[in-house]
């Protein structure tokens, strides 16, 4: 067993070479505890990084390169859903809407459907600052083809729209309110991609650039490397599909469409970088469009624990994502 781990991680490090992805730009400080990063920077230049765990742990830094610091916990007293798992917050997506910072969160456990997804607001995103609102009204359970994790917020064309899911048959998207602590009055949700072969497929976020939203998702196993290690290409990889509307219509560079296994690979393994996903995209106002990302740095650990922050230019001029 051992033999053929070493044989299937040797071979990584020579498939990323032909590959030719970037590896990731300088992080410095705590650059671990950082599973399912959300980005955003504060209008003094401060950046805050949210993360899966610790109740959606809190780090802040003078720069996108760090050096980052925990501060503390954004819901230090856990959500107030009624659902297993509401002490252990995850896949944190952050928002500023009418100077309201909105704080998706999941709540759930692994494996799970029965799943529900929260929100806490601040003004200012400092530890302390926010309050939790709890039920977005997005939940699931066994009798939905969804489950009601990883959520993400876009504003598109005067609306707002939360997109999210997690295997079963992926990934959907509502309409939220104006001010979106819930769904809009009477909407359904939709299905924007489903891999019928794999379910394996979450972490959603729409990024809008140029005439195109990006669908960018991770695709695989996320975790649990250092106990279950999938066969070669079965981690994590961050994919894409686009279209010229933030709801529907996804299709990846071949023209297949998100809704029936299309997709394209925009990071994946390579080199000592393995599993990278639970990715998120930011227009920087220093470096243009990043994508950030955790992953496994194969020199030191491959544990949940280990996960490292990542981040990436990405080169759009094609009009698909390059890093």
């Amino acid at each position: 067993m051992v033999t053929i781990r070493a044989a299937v991680l040797g071979a990584l490090p020579l498939l990323g070479s032909v590959l030719g992805y970037a590896n990731p730009k300088t992080c410095t400080g705590t650059c671990t505890n950082s599973h399912d990063p959300a980005i955003i920077r504060r209008s003094d230049g401060t950046y805050f990084r949210f993360s899966t765990n610790g109740k959606i742990a809190v780090h802040t830094a003078p720069d996108i390169t760090g050096p980052w610091t925990y501060k503390g916990s954004a819901i230090p007293a856990g959500s107030s859903i009624n659902l297993p798992g509401n002490q252990d917050l995850w896949a944190p997506d952050v928002s500023l809407i009418d100077g309201t910072y909105y704080l998706y969160y999941s709540v759930s456990q692994f494996g799970s459907q029965n799943s529900a997804i929260g929100v806490a607001t601040s003004t200012t995103m400092d530890v302390g600052s926010w309050t939790d609102h709890g039920a977005t009204g997005v939940k699931s359970s066994s009798d939905k083809p969804y489950n009601a994790i990883d959520a993400n917020l876009i504003s598109a064309n005067g609306k707002l729209y939360l997109t999210w899911g997690s295997f079963w048959h992926d990934i959907y998207q509502a309409e939220m309110k104006s001010a979106p602590l819930t769904l809009a009055s009477g909407v359904s949700s939709y299905q924007v991609a489903y891999d019928p072969a794999t379910t394996a497929v979450e972490g959603s976020f729409v990024f809008k650039n140029g005439n195109y939203y990006y669908l960018f998702y991770s695709k695989g196993q996320c975790c649990g490397y250092d106990q279950n290690m999938p066969a070669a290409g079965g981690e994590y990889k961050i994919m894409v599909c686009r279209s010229s509307s933030p709801t529907g219509g996804f299709v990846d560079k071949n023209g297949a469409a998100c809704t029936n296994g299309g997709g394209t690979v925009v990071l994946e393994s390579h080199g000592n970088v393995y599993g990278p996903g639970g990715q998120g995209v930011y227009q920087d106002p220093t470096y243009g469009p990043i994508l950030y990302y955790h992953y496994v740095d194969k020199t030191i650990g491959y544990a949940d624990g280990d996960k490292r922050f990542g981040w990436n230019t990405i080169n759009f001029s094609s009009g698909w994502p390059v890093v």
